[in-house]
């Protein structure tokens, strides 16, 4: 029994292993000089740059789009919300280059949207909007089923009790449902975000690669292996840090996150 257990138990920390030791691989892959060397590789400013304006703004919009849809999601019952939690889901079963194509046929030339776009001036395929609309459309799902999770948490009698003290819906969606819903909200929106700082597939196909227009970190990463490594090792660095700090501050939001009552309680007094 013992030997079944340990022979299990050796299967787990072999895929542990597996998860972490690329990582530590990746901090002693080279020195200090070389890493400096690396972030001055005039790859790694602009595509660091791109990287942070872009998925600000995605997760701007996501975060405007889907908290009124994730509340929609969260509170409606029936085959519409359940439709538009499959089509919500959507694009993290879909592979990133099929979401890619599926934006090039939407916004591109001969696109549906892109000849009318064209028309008027506007272009969105190999430009910096379509990195955007590449990042939201993949890293939405991640923020809406997190926020529609944290909505349902919300007891309704809540938002009764809101209205009864003279708050409009918007006011008590916005006074109660929100505060409570917060850490959900919170944790959602930095996954959407580490999502879309690590897109690749649909930004290739979608908007190239760009120095300065569309060339996201991960873009540069593939460019820089051809040229110089140590720019790619700096960048796939800033990658790994990111989601190293995004880990450890979900890990003290849902350390510090009150109890859901105490957090009604103090919303409503």
């Amino acid at each position: 029994m013992k030997w079944a257990r340990a022979s299990v138990l050796s299967l787990g920390f072999l895929l542990l292993g597996l998860l972490v030791v690329p990582a530590m691989a990746l901090l002693v892959a080279a020195s200090p000089a070389e890493l400096a060397q690396g972030v001055a590789h005039p790859l790694f400013g602009p595509s660091l740059w791109l990287s942070l304006r872009t998925t600000m703004l995605s997760l701007a919009i996501v975060v405007v789009c889907g908290t009124p849809l994730a509340w929609w999601l969260a509170s409606a019952q029936g085959w519409p919300q359940r439709l538009a939690d499959a089509l919500v889901e959507l694009p993290i079963v879909m592979p990133p280059a099929v979401v890619g194509i599926g934006l090039l046929e939407t916004f591109g030339r001969s696109g549906l949207l892109g000849g009318p776009l064209e028309l008027l001036g506007i272009q969105v395929a190999f430009a910096t909007p379509a990195v955007i609309l590449a990042q939201v459309t993949v890293s939405a799902p991640f923020y809406v089923q997190a926020a529609a999770a944290a909505f349902r948490r919300v007891d309704p009698d809540l938002l009764l009790v809101a209205r009864t003290l003279g708050q409009s819906p918007v006011g008590a969606f916005a006074r109660v449902a929100i505060p409570i819903a917060m850490p959900g909200l919170v944790s959602g929106g930095a996954l959407a975000w580490a999502r879309a700082l690590g897109e690749f597939g649909a930004t290739l196909l979608f908007a190239g690669s760009l120095p300065g227009t569309t060339q996201t970190m991960p873009l540069a990463i593939v460019l820089a292996l051809e040229s110089d490594v140590r720019a790619a090792i700096a960048i796939s660095l800033v990658l790994a840090g990111a989601a190293v700090l995004l880990l450890l501050g979900l890990r003290l939001v849902a350390g510090l996150r009150p109890s859901d009552d105490a957090t009604s309680r103090s919303k409503l007094s």
